[in-house]
């Protein structure tokens, strides 16, 4: 059986997905803001060439690999982290006309892998554990050459004249929990005694310290696939800064981001609009500190719809938290005000389980008093479940 599961090729875990929409590593900031509220997708993968002039080409159904890869991706958060910084939010004009590489600075190469669709599941396991966030696969798609023109005229989705999809620690996950009963006794054990406890490198900060002091740990976090914890003074988690729930929201929470205090800005974004009161104390601040452009940007943006209503498939999605009060068993329900957590003698089977129910790719554990002992993630869980597949092999 453990041979059975491994030798599947990664195309089966593409069945239904959909074909990435795309943007070229030559596009500005604001054209991937512009691409992202017009398609709806939450996040846009960006390849190495322009997808609408010279990769989709109907001329020329052969392309070098090597000419039109994916090289990244990128989300709302990645543009509000962007925006938030001052220098940004005292021309916000100018900082959307920068290009869209300078939101990929800050990430780490090797994010994306591309891997064929008859890799095996063990290739995509092992590529997610040596640090690939997102596996790129081509759909197998036949297209006879009047197709290709069509669709290369009509979108953006073919690359070398083939559609891909990708695959994310959520699907490999959700994929192994099909057939969990195959890794008998270990889902049963605890997540203390599997030593799934990241109990060092996770990302804190307090409720009253400013929100602009958790932006680096937010674009880390959104790396990372986990979330920016909320203390108190006693170490107890209150709730999260989560990037997730910031994909929802619009870029002008870079101005709150850059006002308000962490808690504040943890009750502004788990709401689908912003609380009044919080509101008026963004405007407040903004013309205290002399930001005028960014206060332009928020009442021109005031009659738009948040972005919160877009939705997604599961391969697009970084998988992360949502921010608001505690909860370790409340419906997951985007928008609701719960953070997912978890405690040291809750099983593996248990917590993955919770994880893919809330859509979350991060699990808090607590102590029995509510005070904050680690977290436990997606690639935790795949690393032990691999070794698991070792040992019986």
């Amino acid at each position: 059986m453990a041979v059975s599961i491994l030798s599947n090729e990664v195309s089966d875990l593409c069945l239904g997905k959909p074909a990435l929409s795309s943007l070229s590593a030559s596009a500005t900031v604001g054209d991937a803001l512009s691409a992202l509220k017009r398609s709806g997708d939450l996040f846009l993968s960006v390849w190495s060439c322009d997808h609408l002039h010279h990769c989709n080409s109907p001329i020329s159904i052969q392309v070098d690999f090597e000419e039109c890869k994916c090289v990244s991706k990128v989300c709302l958060v990645d543009v509000i982290c962007f925006l938030s910084v001052e220098e940004n939010l005292k021309n916000p004009g100018k900082a959307l006309q920068e290009p869209v590489s300078v939101l990929l600075n800050s990430k780490i190469p090797g994010l994306v892998r591309h891997l064929e669709p008859h890799a095996s599941l063990l290739e995509a396991i092992d590529a997610i554990l040596g640090g690939a966030l997102n596996l790129v696969i081509p759909l197998r798609n036949p297209f006879t050459r009047k197709k290709l023109m069509y669709k290369s005229a009509a979108n953006s989705t073919l690359h070398n004249n083939r559609e891909y999809c990708w695959l994310a620690q959520e699907d490999i996950i959700r994929y192994l929990l099909n057939s969990i009963g195959l890794f008998s006794p270990t889902p049963n054990h605890t997540i203390e005694s599997l030593g799934l406890i990241d109990s060092e490198s996770f990302f804190t900060v307090h409720y009253d310290d400013p929100a602009s002091s958790a932006l680096p740990l937010i674009s880390q976090s959104l790396v990372k696939q986990t979330s920016v914890a909320i203390l108190d003074t006693d170490g107890k988690l209150i709730g999260e800064i989560s990037p997730f729930t910031l994909n929802f929201c619009d870029e002008t929470v870079a101005a709150a981001i850059a006002t308000l205090s962490a808690g504040e800005l943890m009750a502004y974004i788990d709401c689908r609009d912003p609380p009044e009161d919080l509101l008026r104390l963004v405007k407040e601040r903004l013309e205290e500190r002399n930001l005028g452009p960014a206060l332009d940007l928020i009442e021109e943006e005031s009659g738009i719809s948040s972005m919160s209503s877009f939705s997604s498939s599961s391969d697009e999605e970084f998988g992360m938290g949502r921010s608001g009060g505690v909860s370790g068993n409340s419906a997951g329900v985007r928008g609701t005000a719960q953070t997912v957590v978890c405690y040291p003698w809750s099983s593996l089977v248990a917590v993955m389980i919770q994880a893919l129910s809330h859509r979350v790719s991060c699990t808090w554990v607590l102590e029995e008093d509510g005070t904050l002992l680690g977290v436990v993630t997606f690639a935790g869980m795949i690393k032990v479940l691999r070794e698991r597949l070792k040992s019986m092999a």
